[in-house]
């Protein structure tokens, strides 16, 4: 492959990576915005239900479903860069039918443990009601895995962007309607049990209904888009000379030992929530604080955590494009395209995480005031400390991609596995040991990050003889994203003094993020961090590079 074909595969996982990644941001965007007037119904003790049960569910989840998409695009992608469209058909065939057992069996799990596990694990028994509800939709999120992972197989990023977006709009509008009707529901039951504890339970109850809708809603969708592409899918099929088509039994095995690494791993991130929800809540009750535990983990989870993800929400979509496009230059054994694209992934992903996270620090009280106004929290206080959190996430999210890509999957397992111990052996010093509160908690999560992104790291360069370019992915990007915190400060400042009150924070902050923009792209392109040829390998290179010459930062 010559360098203009090479580049143009290039282009085609950004582009992919790109429209994903734009998807994702606007999704986690739009569940940012719906999560204020939520939280503002339910308050940050419905928020902590609402939380618990999500933690809850995303683990039955990973264990049913949330592995599907990769393993299914692997398999999907290996089998359409040889040629084998009838394979490609067996494979979905098993992999619904997976999908639907899969499904059903944590579907009854979530349902009737509910109870159980809220009652002795975490010491919150209201949030099981929100569980229950919530429950079905393990079942749909595993058929949709499914589809989504075709089309991401198929190098097609645009039916699972499209599917998150409407699935998220109609995991708003229906959350905040119905955390309305269900807190005013709870709040009748209190009347009458002379209690203060169902109103937010219920309301969370509620919010957790949207989840349900919008996954149902992106179903039908893939249902619809699948069934006009099989005319697309049996002509390939009937001109496919392959002989020998997998059997149902080799698929099944396939998929199993192809997700359950990606499972393993996956789970090590989701479960740390779980784990420091339960352990936090023993240690605030072991200390006589149970009512406090509820307000604090609701800040925690409900504001810092929800930020946070939105700008990992950018490496995960990397990481999701990346793995099929690494799975067929693996496949075809092309080194050179594997190190363009890993090079590529690297530099884009920490292109933004490192300015998000320097952003959420110096902004981290005007943005927690403009989003949850009128409240008392120190989630501000948690953005300021543990926004570094965006970085190693991001960093380890794309290095799990990576390696997956290249068909290392047990690596990530070990190294998560490793990573969660530490974790938890931070965890018990810094909150049983230092009482140092939820700020043990936030330093272990970091930790977390850093041991997972680290030996991911190492062992990249180990099994591709890569090593990493540390100046133009790391050093020059965070040398401009100080210099742009400074000028994100003081714009905001200027601006809140000449204009007080709410509005001068709405103006300010959106003033200082706009600015930031600018002096963090100047930076870059004058620290040599961007230059032509990067900026040509990036969605919309070309544009950045005439904005460059416009500015007279480059001829």
């Amino acid at each position: 492959m010559n360098h203009t074909e090479q580049k143009k595969e290039n282009d085609n996982f950004l582009v992919q990576g790109g429209i994903l990644a734009v998807a994702s941001i606007l999704v986690r965007f739009i569940g940012m915005i719906y999560r204020v007037p939520m939280t503002n119904i339910i308050g940050d003790e419905g928020n902590t239900c609402y939380s618990n049960a999500y933690e809850f569910y995303n683990i039955l989840l990973l264990l049913s479903s949330y592995s599907l998409p990769v393993a299914i695009s692997k398999l999907v992608s290996a089998k359409a860069s040889l040629g084998q469209w009838k394979n490609i058909h067996a494979i979905m065939r098993s992999a619904i039918l997976f999908g639907l057992v899969s499904g059903a069996v944590f579907t009854l799990l979530a349902f009737f443990g509910a109870d159980w596990y809220f009652t002795h694990v975490t010491i919150n028994p209201t949030a099981a009601i929100a569980l229950r509800v919530m429950s079905p939709a393990i079942f749909v999120m595993a058929l949709l895995g499914v589809f989504r992972g075709f089309f991401q197989g198929m190098k097609s990023m645009i039916p699972t962007a499209v599917s998150q977006i409407l699935e998220q709009v109609i995991n708003a509008v229906v959350s905040v309607l119905a955390a309305w009707l269900l807190f005013g529901y709870g709040a009748k039951v209190d009347l009458v049990k002379g209690t203060d504890i169902y109103a937010p339970a219920w309301g969370a109850a509620g919010g957790t209904l949207g989840t349900l809708a919008g996954a149902f809603v992106a179903l039908l969708f893939f249902l619809f888009l699948y069934q006009a592409y099989r005319k697309y899918l049996k002509r390939k099929m009937r001109r496919d000379k392959t002989k020998t088509v997998d059997s149902m039994q080799t698929i099944t095995k396939l998929i199993v030992t192809t997700a359950v690494p990606v499972i393993i791993s996956t789970t090590a991130y989701n479960v740390i929530n779980l784990l420091d929800s339960s352990l936090f809540s023993h240690y605030m009750a072991s200390i006589g604080r149970t009512d406090v535990y509820q307000t604090t983990w609701g800040a925690y989870m409900g504001k810092y955590m929800l930020l946070i993800n939105v700008p990992v929400a950018f490496a995960s979509a990397m990481s999701s494009s990346l793995v099929p496009s690494l799975t067929e230059a693996f496949v075809k054994n092309n080194r050179s395209m594997m190190i363009r694209r890993v090079n590529t992934a690297l530099r884009v992903t920490m292109l933004i995480a490192i300015p998000c996270a320097v952003g959420l620090t110096v902004l981290a009280n005007p943005i927690i005031d403009l989003l949850f106004p009128g409240e008392s929290s120190d989630a501000a206080i948690y953005l300021t400390i543990g926004s570094l959190t965006v970085v190693v996430f991001s960093l380890s999210t794309i290095t799990n991609g990576i390696l997956q890509g290249i068909n290392k999957m047990k690596v990530p397992v070990r190294h998560s596995l490793i990573s969660l111990g530490i974790h938890l052996v931070l965890m018990y010093f810094f909150v049983w040991q230092f009482n140092m509160g939820i700020y043990g908690v936030i330093i272990s999560y970091i930790a977390f990050g850093v041991c997972m992104c680290t030996m991911n790291s190492f062992s990249i360069g180990k099994y591709l003889n890569y090593q990493q370019q540390a100046s133009s992915i790391y050093i020059l990007p965070v040398i401009s994203a100080l210099v742009m915190g400074v000028v994100c400060f003081f714009v905001h400042k200027g601006i809140a003094i000449l204009i007080p009150g709410g509005i001068g924070n709405l103006i300010g902050v959106v003033i200082a993020i706009l600015v930031g923009v600018v002096v963090y792209f100047v930076m870059m392109v004058l620290t040599k961090g961007l230059n032509r040829d990067t900026m040509a390998d990036l969605p919309m290179g070309g544009k950045m590079i005439q904005i460059a010459v416009k500015l007279h930062l480059m001829k």
